[in-house]
Order: structure tokens, then sequence, then C-alpha cells
């Protein structure tokens, strides 16, 4: 590990991407290893105590034999690093599926290092190796983090990953009311226009709400909540 403070192990085939994300990272204060290969990561691991684990592995997924990672994370005698995935659109559901149920979060690419820096300092905000959670909910909206999918009731809902972590982000938040700077924080890492926010607000809501009783609801003026109206 070279740096200071939390530790982080970025997985990645392209040197190019792994010189970006280790200066980056390293930059913001953590401790950062490298991996080439998913039989990198595994020998990284195996000989590593449990108290000396990454807190964090940076996974793109272009790694090569990535297959076998969710195993080794199983193994390990502790609870498994937290796992941040970097993938495009139409690679995340079978990268998600293979590292299962290790996946933390992830951040779709292209990206912006600005949001990569926020997803991860989200991610390490516990301080250690991520610990298992229920799975966030409100009534029969249900998410199961592990595979990053959503269902209302027995409806399963195909969401984008931006809408995902605006849904995420609405359930461990449930009836209190988020501002637009607050969704653009969590969502995207930076600062997006109103126009932006309302429209991610409006696709979302027309997935979740399309049983009664209506989840997500307006604030005029303050922002957005998801919950039961009083007396509905």
């Amino acid at each position: 590990m070279r740096g200071q403070g939390q530790r982080i192990l970025v997985a990645s085939g392209d040197p190019t991407l792994v010189d970006l994300l280790a200066t980056t990272l390293e930059l913001a204060g953590y401790q950062v290893a490298t991996a080439g290969t998913g039989r990198e990561v595994n020998e990284v691991l195996a000989r590593l105590s449990a108290d000396r684990l990454p807190h964090l592995i940076v996974v793109d997924a272009a790694l090569s034999d990535v297959h076998g990672l969710g195993a080794a994370l199983r193994r390990l005698p502790t609870d498994p690093p937290r796992v941040l995935v970097l993938a495009d659109s139409e690679t995340l559901a079978l990268l998600v599926s293979r590292l299962n149920p290790g996946v933390s979060d992830y951040v779709t690419k292209p990206f912006r290092v600005v949001e990569f820096l926020a997803r991860t300092q989200t991610l390490l905000q516990g301080g250690g190796p991520a610990q298992r959670k229920a799975a966030p909910r409100y009534g029969d909206l249900v998410l199961d983090a592990d595979k990053c999918l959503a269902w209302r009731g027995r409806r399963r809902l195909d969401l984008t990953p931006a809408e995902y972590r605006l849904l995420h982000h609405f359930l461990v938040n449930a009836e209190q009311v988020l501002s637009k700077a607050q969704i653009w924080r969590h969502v995207w890492g930076e600062a997006r226009a109103d126009s932006a926010i309302e429209k991610l607000v409006s696709r979302l809501r027309q997935k979740v709400d399309q049983e009664q009783p209506r989840l997500i609801h307006t604030h005029r003026g303050f922002g957005y909540w998801l919950g039961h109206r009083p007396g509905a």
C-alpha cells in the first residue's frame, strides 16, 4: 500500500486507468494498492491479515478473470471489503452477478473523477469493511443491494444507475425531505441543473408509482420525499 489513510485496492487491466485512479486516491489521502487481474486480487487478499484487508476494492468491469473475485470475497474470515464497480451500463448486470454478494455500489463509464471520489467517500464513511445491513425498503418497495435490483411488490423496476442511486437515497431517508443539492451530491457527486434533477425524479416516480399509494412526492420550494402522505 502506498499513501496513508484508509486502504483501497484498485483492480484494472488498463494501466492508464490504474494510474489515474491510484494517483487520484493517493492525492485524496488514501492508501492504494493495485492489481491487473482477478488472480492478482485474490493473491493480495490471501496474503493479507484480517486487520490489513482493504476497506474498499475498486473493480474495473473489463478486468480479466473477474468471475473468481466474488468467491474470494466470500472466503474471507471477516466481513468482506466494500466493492465499487466501474462498468458500462450494458455490462453492469453481468458483473454484479459475478461479484454478488460483494458489490456495494457502482459508477458507470465514462465517469468524472469527482463522481468517482464522491462514491468512494460515501462507501468509506463507515471506516471499515462492509457490514451486512437489512435491505432498504419502505412498505412494498424494496431494494436488493447485493444485486442492484428493486421491486414494487412483485413487479421488478427497470432502473438506470442514476435512478437506482436516487431510489436508494430516498429509501434510507424515508419520510425526510431531500433538497436538490442533497440529491445531486448523492447521485452524481457534482452540481446539476434543476431541470436534470426534476427529470430524474419524474422518471423514477413513473416507475415506482404505478401502484397505489403513491410514494414519491414534491415539497414545493424544498425538494422531494418518499413516504405515505398523512391520511392516505
